[in-house]
């Protein structure tokens, strides 16, 4: 059987709870789509995720990838078309990292396209009844810094693994908690990402 891996992230900033890692939780060692989950929760820490999502990648070693990353403020499921070499932030990590544009890697290339079939994602959630769009920009935060770092390892070691970010709004959950956020069910989240799972090639 094929494997995913599918990444979310620990709670951040003043977002006391992540949607995401209870997608991850809830998945992790099911079958979906011919595909054994995979589940893992990265820290939010610019100078660990990054490593830890490749050491995730080199022990699992995934069919697919798919990381998660909450968006508050965002109110529909939106895949991520490209991620940038360059990590910066006003924001604090849960480290207190503060990184001022500085690259990735430093003889990467200034962008990295997802590889996941993001276009049908959107269309399909969409028919399913789900708001989606692509996302032209996964930031320079944590979620941009994981997606790029996993897509550069496939890209220099050329290896045809589909992966990329997918962006989801607050749950409800969250936005009791915090305040103004647009927010869906915690259930509509996950079964959103597991119909994307369905529609990994």
């Amino acid at each position: 059987m094929k494997k995913l891996l599918l990444t979310g992230f620990e709670p951040f900033l003043d977002f006391p709870i992540n949607p995401t890692t209870h997608i991850v939780e809830e998945l992790k060692g099911k079958e979906m789509n011919g595909y054994q989950i995979e589940g893992r929760i990265l820290p939010v820490d610019y100078n660990k995720s990054g490593q830890e999502i490749l050491e995730h990648i080199q022990d699992v070693e995934p069919d697919a990838v798919i990381s998660l990353g909450l968006a508050a403020g965002r109110y529909k499921i939106t895949p991520e078309r490209i991620s940038i070499n360059c990590n910066e932030s006003n924001e604090k990590d849960n480290e207190g990292n503060t990184p001022d544009g500085d690259r990735i890697q430093e003889e990467g290339p200034d962008g990295l396209f997802s590889t996941l079939p993001i276009k049908r994602f959107v269309e399909d959630l969409q028919l399913k009844g789900y708001p989606a769009e692509v996302s032209n920009t996964a930031g320079t935060y944590l979620c941009n810094h994981v997606m790029y770092q996993a897509l550069y390892h496939f890209h220099e070691n050329n290896l045809e693994v589909p992966s990329g970010f997918v962006h989801i709004p607050a749950s409800h959950d969250l936005a009791v908690q915090h305040g103004k956020l647009p927010s869906w069910s915690q259930k509509d989240l996950t079964g959103a990402v597991k119909h994307i799972i369905q529609l990994l090639p």
